[in-house]
């Protein structure tokens, strides 16, 4: 059920991925719902779309570096 959500995570941040308010706010949602191993897997996620979306770093989390 877990590794669902997680994925059902990274479907949601990709199809909000336009606009950067609502990928702001997916993602701090996601960081208070997925377990600890989910968000550094989400990170590593995020990096790689940072890459190509780099307008998107506006909503980089604080503990991601």
């Amino acid at each position: 059920m877990a590794r669902a959500m997680f994925e059902y995570t990274l479907i949601i941040l990709e199809k909000v991925s336009f606009d950067s308010t609502l990928f702001c706010k997916e993602l701090h949602k996601a960081l208070d719902r997925l377990l600890p191993f989910e968000i550094q897997e989400l990170n590593i996620w995020l990096k790689k779309l940072y890459v190509m979306q780099p307008e998107l770093k506006v909503c980089l989390p604080p503990h991601a570096t």
